[in-house]
């Protein structure tokens, strides 16, 4: 049996550190602006995005690594006997699945296998890290990609959007909705259901008053969490802050982890977005 080799895209948001520990590699996506392409997380973080938006006034695009750039990644350590497992964010999102899917057939079967995480950031992190522990026990891909599979409807993600600026700069919000929601404070909670994006709720007030909310309804009092919590944000570490020490008064310390979201998420939910990713134990 080959080992086992974990892949992820750039969306999973896995800090450096993690992916050292679980050796973890990825595959960046793009980010387009101002005329140029940048790698997500390898030419391009999400403080200079920001920057880049500002300075170009306009929004930037994504694109999905190319066929050529998965088959390149997956190429050394084939030949070098292992099989991989590669994570990619929900294929209603983005055409990286299917990029990856194309690229798998370069290989023979079975050497390479594709999980659509139906879902994004931290999610995908989340069992990307399961997958890489399993892995390094000795277990084979299809038995680590079949435990995947079944986890998958168990992930949990919601996050808080901070300004509807970003979602009316590319197409999602009208003008007037724009305008009202920033005037009457409204920040929009969007879940993850089924690997797209739906809008469970509109909270008004403070952002912290917020944040209680989101926390109490999303997190609060959940004694099936299998593993890690994640608290995800885009430029906002003071947010991410203030549920990190809400989960740590409730559940173990070293279970909570805080990333940031790079420049992908980011080109497409804004700055001062924060939210909160896990896995339900199975029944």
């Amino acid at each position: 049996m080959n080992p086992v080799k974990i892949f992820t895209d750039s969306t999973a948001d896995i800090p450096i550190e993690l992916r050292k520990q679980y050796n973890i590699s990825f595959v960046p996506l793009y980010v387009l602006i101002g005329g140029d392409s940048y790698r997500d997380q390898v030419d391009i973080n999400t403080a200079k995005l920001y920057d880049l938006v500002e300075e170009y006034k306009e929004l930037p695009k994504t694109a999905a690594p190319s066929t050529q750039d998965l088959g390149n990644a997956f190429r050394p350590w084939i030949d070098d006997g292992y099989d991989i497992i590669f994570f990619g964010i929900s294929s209603n999102l983005s055409a990286t699945v299917q990029s990856a899917n194309l690229a798998a057939q370069e290989f023979d079967e079975g050497r390479v296998r594709i999980v659509d995480s139906r879902n994004l950031c931290a999610g995908i992190g989340l069992m990307a890290m399961k997958a890489a522990q399993w892995a390094s026990q000795g277990m084979g891909s299809k038995e680590i990609f079949d435990k995947i599979e079944d986890m998958k409807p168990r992930v949990r993600t919601s996050f808080i959007i901070d300004t509807l600026k970003y979602l009316h700069m590319g197409g999602r919000c009208s003008s007037i909705e724009a305008i009202a929601g920033t005037v009457l404070k409204i920040r929009p909670q969007i879940l993850v259901e089924d690997g797209s994006l739906v809008v469970v709720d509109k909270h008004r007030g403070k952002k912290e008053k917020v944040l209680n909310i989101f926390y109490n309804n999303f997190l609060a009092g959940k004694p099936n969490i299998d593993g890690n919590i994640v608290v995800a944000h885009s430029a906002d570490i003071s947010s991410a802050e203030i549920l990190k020490s809400k989960a740590i008064q409730e559940y173990n310390s070293e279970d909570i982890l805080t990333v940031e979201a790079g420049t992908v998420i980011s080109s497409h939910c804004g700055p001062g977005t924060v939210g909160i990713m896990y896995i339900e134990k199975d029944a």
